[in-house]
C-alpha cells in the first residue's frame, strides 16, 4: 500500500510536471512574438463593408443589458450593414428592458430584432445557432451581457478576414472591476495569463486556439462548415473552436484589442463559472481529442498541445488526489526510511511550481515598467492564487469527473452584478446564489483533514511536505469560510429587503 501511495503521488506530481513544461513553451512562443513585427491587414474601403451581425445572447440580465445594447448601438459602422440580434430566453423583467431599449433603437434607424424562442433548449449555444440560421450578415460578432465594446471594435478586427482562410479572430478580455476586491484582483491575474501567454503562444506556434464564448467575430461560413454551434458540451465555443480548426480554417487573436467585462464579485458566483468551464472542457475531451489525435493535417506539436489545451481542467483531478495522498504520505515517509531515494526522485516534480510561477510572472509582468512594485504585488498575488486554485480543487474536479463520465447538467450562467467600483454593491442582486451546495461542507471537512495532515508533518518531522500542506489550508479556509460568508451576507440583505 505504501508505494501504491507513493507511486500514485510521483503520477500526479508528474502530469502537473509535464503540463508545466508545455506551459514553458507557451513563454518561448510568446516572448518570441514580441521579437516579431506584426503584419497589419489592409483596411476595408468604406464601400465594400460586408453586413455583420452583431448577437446579444442573454438569460436574465436586468442589470447589464440594457448598457450591452448601448454600447453596442456606439459601434463606428454605417446602419445600412449592421444587424444586431438579442437572442433572449429570459424568464424575468429583463424582456421587458430588451424590448423598450430595442423599439427606441428601431425608431432611431437601427436593424435589430428582439428574438424570442419558444423554449430554451440548447441554453446559449441553442440561442447562438437560432440567429445563425437567420441572420443577414457575412461576419458574426458575440458579446456576452456583461461586456463593453468598445466603438471601433468591428473595424479593427473584420480586416482580418481579408483573407479567406481566417475564420475567427478573438480579442482580449479586459475588465471594469478588477480592482473591486482580492477576489476579483486574483481571478484577473489568473485569467490574463491566459488572454496573454496561452493564447499568444499557441496563436504564434500556429495551434489550435479557442474562440472565447465572447468578444470575438466569426466567419458565418466557417460556423457552418464546422458543423454549427453544438449543445452537447457546457462550452460550446471551445467545441466548435476544434471542429472549425480541424477544418484547417485560421484564428487570429488580437492581445492589443481589449473588450471590458465584468468578473464575478461573489465567490459562490465564480464556482458556478469554474463548474461550466471545467465540466464543459471535460466533455470536449470526450467529443474532440481522439480526432485531433487522428487527424493528419494536424502535426505532432500541435497534437501535443491541444491535447493538454483540451485537458486544462483534468488538472484539477491530479491536484485533489495528490492533496489526498499528501496525509498518508506522511506517515508512508516516516515509517520507511528506506524508500528515501523514491522521494528525492519525485522531489524533482517540484521543480514545475517554479515554472509556472515563471508563466504567471511574464504575463503579469511583461511590457510593464516599475517591476519593483510588480514584484512586491506578484509575491502575495502568486501564492494566493496558487492556494485558491488549489482550495477550488474538489469542486473543479467533480466537474471534470461528471464531464468524463458523460453525465449531463444544465447550464448555469454566472450572475452579472453591473458592479463598476468599491461602492457597488452586490447583496441584494437576485440572481445571487440562495443556498450553498453540499460539496461547501466537504471542503470544510477537507480543510479539517488538511490541518490535521499539518500537525502530523511537524510531529513526525516531515518538513518537506509543510509548503503543500500550507497551500491547501490557506485555499480551502478561504474558499470555504468565503462561500459561507458570502450565501449569509445575500441571505440578510434579501431578508432586510423583503422587512421593508
Amino acid at each position: 500500500m505504501s508505494i501504491i501511495i507513493l507511486v500514485l503521488f510521483s503520477f500526479c506530481m508528474g502530469f502537473v510536471f509535464i503540463y508545466s513544461i508545455v506551459q514553458l513553451t507557451l513563454i518561448i512562443n510568446y516572448l518570441r512574438s514580441k521579437r516579431k513585427q506584426k503584419a497589419l491587414p489592409d483596411s476595408f474601403n468604406e464601400s465594400d463593408l460586408p453586413i455583420v451581425t452583431v448577437q446579444l445572447p442573454v438569460y436574465n440580465e436586468l442589470y447589464v443589458v440594457e448598457r450591452l445594447i448601448e454600447n453596442v448601438r456606439q459601434f463606428d459602422y454605417p446602419k445600412n450593414k449592421l444587424e444586431i440580434q438579442v437572442l433572449d430566453d429570459s424568464t424575468d423583467e429583463t424582456v421587458k428592458i430588451v424590448d423598450n431599449t430595442v423599439q427606441a433603437l428601431k425608431l432611431d434607424g437601427y436593424d435589430i430584432q428582439h428574438i424570442r424562442r419558444a423554449d430554451r433548449i440548447g441554453y446559449k449555444a441553442g440561442a447562438l445557432k437560432y440567429g445563425t440560421d437567420i441572420c443577414k450578415g457575412e461576419f458574426i460578432a458575440i458579446f456576452d451581457a456583461d461586456f463593453l465594446p468598445t466603438p471601433d471594435f468591428l473595424k479593427n478586427t473584420l480586416p482580418y478576414f481579408s483573407d479567406p482562410k481566417v475564420g475567427v479572430v478573438q480579442s482580449k478580455w479586459e475588465y471594469t472591476n478588477e480592482n473591486y476586491s482580492f477576489l476579483t484582483k486574483l481571478q484577473a491575474f489568473g485569467l490574463n495569463a491566459h488572454f496573454s501567454v496561452e493564447q499568444v503562444g499557441r496563436n504564434y506556434g500556429d495551434h489550435f486556439i479557442n474562440f472565447n464564448g465572447t468578444a470575438g467575430i466569426w466567419r458565418k461560413k466557417c460556423i457552418v462548415d464546422a458543423g454549427g454551434w453544438q449543445s452537447d458540451t457546457l462550452t460550446e465555443d471551445l467545441d466548435l473552436s476544434y471542429r472549425a480548426q480541424l477544418k484547417d480554417w485560421q484564428f487570429i487573436y488580437l492581445e492589443d484589442l481589449g473588450s471590458p467585462s465584468e468578473l464575478p464579485v461573489e465567490i459562490n458566483a465564480l464556482k458556478a463559472q469554474q463548474f461550466r468551464w471545467t465540466k464543459g472542457a471535460a466533455e470536449c475531451v470526450r467529443k474532440n481529442l481522439l480526432k485531433v489525435l487522428s487527424a493528419r493535417n494536424v502535426s505532432f506539436r500541435t497534437k501535443i498541445h491541444a491535447t493538454f489545451h483540451l485537458m486544462n481542467s483534468s488538472v484539477f483531478l491530479f491536484i485533489m488526489l495528490m492533496s489526498l495522498l499528501s496525509v498518508p504520505l506522511i506517515l508512508v515517509k516516516s515509517e520507511y526510511q528506506s524508500l528515501t531515494f523514491l522521494f528525492r526522485l519525485s522531489s524533482v516534480f517540484m521543480s514545475s511550481w517554479f515554472i509556472l510561477a515563471f508563466f504567471y510572472w511574464i504575463s503579469y509582468s511583461y511590457g510593464k515598467s516599475n517591476k519593483g512594485q510588480l514584484f512586491l504585488d506578484f509575491l502575495w498575488k502568486f501564492p494566493l492564487f496558487l492556494s485558491i486554485s488549489m482550495g477550488l480543487s474538489l469542486h473543479n474536479a467533480l466537474a471534470v469527473f461528471e464531464g468524463y463520465i458523460g453525465k449531463k447538467s444544465p447550464f448555469i450562467r454566472t450572475p452579472k452584478y453591473n458592479i463598476q467600483d468599491k461602492k457597488d454593491r452586490w447583496e441584494n442582486n437576485k440572481y445571487n446564489v440562495k443556498k450553498v451546495g453540499l460539496l461547501t461542507y466537504f471542503e470544510g471537512l477537507l480543510l479539517i483533514y488538511f490541518i490535521i495532515g499539518l500537525r502530523l508533518a511537524i510531529e513526525l518531522g516531515t518538513y518537506g511536505l509543510i509548503p503543500l500542506l500550507m497551500f491547501l489550508i490557506v485555499g480551502y479556509a478561504t474558499v470555504f469560510f468565503s462561500s459561507i460568508f458570502h450565501w449569509k451576507r445575500s441571505a440578510k440583505a434579501v431578508s432586510y429587503e423583503q422587512a421593508y
